[in-house]
């Protein structure tokens, strides 16, 4: 009884508040209806004291007006780094503080989260943030003016001086989708983003943050009340087609090996190399694919066969990593990302940096393993060793309620019923090694490739790779006489790149226009 009465009080409580938070937005609201329940995820947690949020909007960095690239992530920004119109963004942060909560957005190329998280007792002080931040935005001057000195200071120092990794990999998704809507990075480049102005962002705001455009992710500890009052309150948004997902052009095609090398001072050279593939998640060969992928370099993973034979053998450099899905902001992450969903991938091969005189030669060692994966295919013991190590290592994809929430949304736009985490368990039951080697035939190559290298002297390298010239590496310290032996293999291990398939780029110009 005493439970009872309490949950009747709490549901009162809750009822009040609604109506309050309801009514203070019937002003700028359209006549009274609710979002469809089928543009609702909820994913409810009742051990989760805490009540996630995600709201998705089928918009991304591929529908950056030409000229105005970087838009989409800058008008995210204007809704969750800046003022409502009921509060500056100095108020804001003030009143989340004592929460300990905030709200954020993450823009990729098709997809535009902006998610929060709270304890379920200071919901009725979050929610009505989080709902202005996306239905009231202020959109001041002084807000876009910091937001864009900071995405300037990311392009023009952070991306090209802070990390020459993630400048190789940023840049090997810019060539490969260049002249297409994947084509630059979701933050801009710098010409664009100084172009961007107030009257850009409120288009572009009425345009894309519409009611065809939402899916409401929800999970945690949460009541069907506050369910309604999500689908109430975000129905003011204006009817529209839907924008989000444009007709994609063509996969783009690769004929040869190329290479752009990103000259710069630094201390040691940074790899990525890739090319497109077809491969999508949820289909039944993406899962094999994933299995071939994980034994040859699976992420931030000692026991993958790149890792092992370019670091722990030969001691060139930190780690060696593939992947078949997009995997931003790796060198923060430990586990794939999620809401980084697109419907064209590439296969990537990240050489984390090694010293500049065993550059050549671990470019073809990375490229002569996986030449051999390609040509062979895993062994019985290589595939039994690397499913087994799955089966249990994709539990901790998704350990919380926020990043199961995640997967869900990213469940609905791969069209996905169900679960793709259930579905990748029970495929890695089933999947059998002739699965496996037939997907790595169907998607791999290495014929036809893009790579980027961020080093200095591009002019000795370049010779060095369009002659072919062999690349000995001394190393610093002994090795056995049977690695030494393959060495001889490896340093002569033929790459063949046309002297125009090679451009040189100073570090002064990427991400300039």
């Amino acid at each position: 009884m005493i439970t009872d009465f309490k949950f009747q009080i709490c549901n009162c409580r809750f009822a009040i508040a609604f109506l309050l938070l309801t009514a203070a937005f019937a002003q700028t609201a359209e006549p009274l209806k609710m979002i469809p329940a089928s543009q609702v995820i909820a994913l409810p947690a009742a051990k989760d004291p805490t009540v996630c949020f995600r709201l998705w909007f089928k918009v991304g960095s591929q529908n950056d007006p030409p000229g105005k690239e970087g838009l989409a992530a800058l008008t995210a920004a204007m809704l969750t780094e800046a003022s409502t119109k009921r509060n500056t963004y100095e108020q804001i942060l003030d009143k989340l503080s004592p929460m300990a909560a905030g709200y954020s957005s993450s823009v990729g190329v098709e997809m535009t989260v902006i998610s929060g998280r709270i304890h379920k007792d200071n919901l009725k002080e979050y929610v009505p943030l989080l709902m202005q931040a996306v239905l009231e935005p202020a959109f001041k001057q002084e807000d876009l003016d910091r937001i864009k000195s900071s995405t300037l200071n990311h392009l023009e120092n952070t991306l090209r001086y802070s990390s020459d990794e993630e400048l190789a990999k940023a840049e090997l998704y810019n060539t490969i989708f260049a002249h297409t809507n994947y084509g630059h990075l979701p933050e801009g480049t710098i010409a664009s983003v100084k172009s961007i102005d107030l009257g850009n962002i409120r288009a572009f705001y009425r345009g894309h943050y519409t009611l065809e455009n939402l899916v409401i992710g929800i999970g945690g500890d949460y009541s069907p009340e506050l369910v309604e009052q999500l689908r109430t309150l975000l129905a003011s948004l204006p009817h529209r087609p839907p924008s989000g997902m444009l007709i994609l052009p063509p996969q783009p095609k690769i004929h040869g090996i190329h290479v752009k090398i990103i000259e710069k001072k630094c201390e040691s050279t940074a790899i990525s190399l890739g090319f497109p593939i077809g491969a999508h998640r949820g289909a039944k060969d993406w899962y094999a694919l994933a299995v071939a992928n994980s034994w040859l370099g699976e992420h931030r993973n000692s026991s993958s066969h790149l890792y092992q034979a370019l670091r722990e053998a030969r001691g060139l450099n930190y780690g060696d990593y593939t992947y078949i899905e997009n995997f931003p902001n790796g060198g923060a992450l430990q586990m794939p990302p999620a809401n980084v969903a697109r419907r064209q991938q590439i296969f990537e091969m990240w050489i984390r940096p090694v010293p500049h005189a065993a550059r050549h030669f671990a470019l073809r060692a990375a490229l002569r393993e996986f030449k051999r994966v390609v040509d062979s295919g895993l062994t019985e013991q290589q595939f039994l060793a690397t499913r087994k190590f799955l089966q249990s290592y994709i539990l901790h994809y998704a350990p919380t309620t926020m990043v199961r929430l995640a997967y869900a949304l990213d469940d609905r736009f791969y069209g996905i019923d169900g679960s793709h985490l259930e579905l990748f368990a029970n495929r890695l039951n089933d999947v059998t090694l002739d699965e496996v080697n037939a997907a790595i035939k169907k998607y791999w190559q290495c014929e036809n490739l893009q790579i980027v290298i961020v080093t200095e002297n591009a002019k000795a390298l370049k010779e060095a790779l369009v002659n072919n010239s062999p690349s000995p590496y001394a190393y610093p310290a002994p090795k056995p006489k049977s690695l030494l032996k393959e060495d001889e293999e490896i340093e002569k291990y033929p790459l063949s790149i046309e002297a125009e398939n090679l451009t040189i780029v100073p570090v002064t110009e990427v991400f300039e226009k």
